[in-house]
């Protein structure tokens, strides 16, 4: 279902589990490493977030 989500090409939100604390970080998905299980996002100020994909509670 995850993986469904990110085959959007326009801009997506993603709520995650970072140190027990609910983050939120909105972008387009620049990569995503299967073996690594990391997904790569990239916000409107072109900054590039990692995300594992573990850590994902939510994706709209």
């Amino acid at each position: 279902m995850i993986l469904k989500a990110l085959r959007k090409k326009g801009v997506i939100t993603i709520n995650y589990y970072q140190n027990g604390l609910l983050q939120t970080c909105k972008g387009r998905v620049s990569d995503l490493n299967l073996h690594d299980q990391t997904l790569s996002l990239e916000d409107e100020q072109h900054n590039i977030f990692s995300i594992r994909l573990s850590v994902i509670t939510e994706i709209h």
